[in-house]
């Protein structure tokens, strides 16, 4: 019998009031947004950080947390109703609304995040690029919160394991597994949020582009290499008969785009400096 890691046994629920409920994975969610505006503004106060390039202002973040709140649980709602689970609610419609439930998809969440942030560039008349670029950075908190409450949960488990920190899961049967969420906390969170930042302390927002095109090649990268080791959703399993999951298939396209943004950042380096502004140190 190998030795185990104890699955510490957290309730799911911080505290009750009647019919609420307070989550910790709601209040990660809210935890991740609210520091994600608190740093984004920090960096777009900072001007010598960009360069002299054209960037939002600290009242342009404040207006974006409502926006990119609205995005991240609507695209994560409606991508995992359509990829993860369309069967079940095709035949419950209703339960589409009980996010309550749980069942939120990561890519259909940024992809949201990402038109609420085209919506309000568009609208304060700034280049979308270096909005996209300011949230880059300040993402992998809620990525990193995100993935303490799916294991909080104990939910997302990863596959049958015999390494000395395999955990027996309260949901995941008898078995020791993988505690996969933990992974992904580490590698999308802490690692990439590192990278991350010296790339922004080295004059990384000054290239269009940079840090979005890191963030979406590094979570790809991170997320399709813990998926080896992570269960795949019961009511799907391997696609294509093979060993692909849909977690794999929906990183491509982010893979691909971040790819795209590293070209455009390659190809324009840094831009002119402003009049009076001193590149970043």
């Amino acid at each position: 019998m190998p030795h185990l890691l104890p699955y510490p046994q957290i309730s799911p629920v911080l505290f009750e009031i009647g019919p609420f409920a307070l989550r910790w994975y709601a209040l990660a969610y809210v935890a991740g947004l609210i520091a994600a505006w608190w740093l984004g503004k920090r960096l777009v106060a900072d001007d010598r950080l960009w360069g002299g390039r054209a960037h939002p202002t600290p009242v342009d973040i404040d207006d974006l947390i409502v926006y990119a709140a609205l995005g991240v649980v609507l695209g994560g709602r409606l991508a995992y109703v359509l990829f993860y689970n369309p069967n079940f609610y095709l035949a419950h419609p209703l339960e589409v609304f009980s996010t309550w439930h749980g069942g939120m998809s990561f890519h259909g969440g940024l992809v949201g995040s990402m038109l609420a942030m085209a919506f309000l560039a568009r609208r304060r008349g700034f280049p979308i690029l270096s909005l996209f670029d300011t949230m880059a950075p300040v993402a992998p908190i809620g990525l990193f919160l995100g993935r303490l409450g799916n294991f909080v949960n104990g939910e997302l488990w990863g596959r049958v394991s015999d390494v000395p920190w395999a955990m027996v899961f309260p949901t995941g049967g008898p078995e020791p597994r993988h505690p996969s969420q933990l992974y992904e906390a580490g590698l999308e969170g802490i690692l990439l949020f590192a990278i991350l930042g010296l790339v922004v302390r080295a004059g990384g927002l000054a290239r269009p582009g940079l840090t979005s095109g890191l963030f979406g090649v590094g979570y790809a990268l991170a997320r399709i290499g813990v998926e080896f080791v992570r269960e795949p959703d019961e009511q799907l399993g391997y696609l294509f008969g093979g060993w692909l999951t849909m977690g794999m298939v929906l990183s491509l396209p982010l893979l691909l785009a971040g790819l795209a943004f590293l070209g455009v950042a390659m190809r324009s380096g840094k831009e002119t400096l402003a009049p009076g502004a001193e590149p970043s140190r």
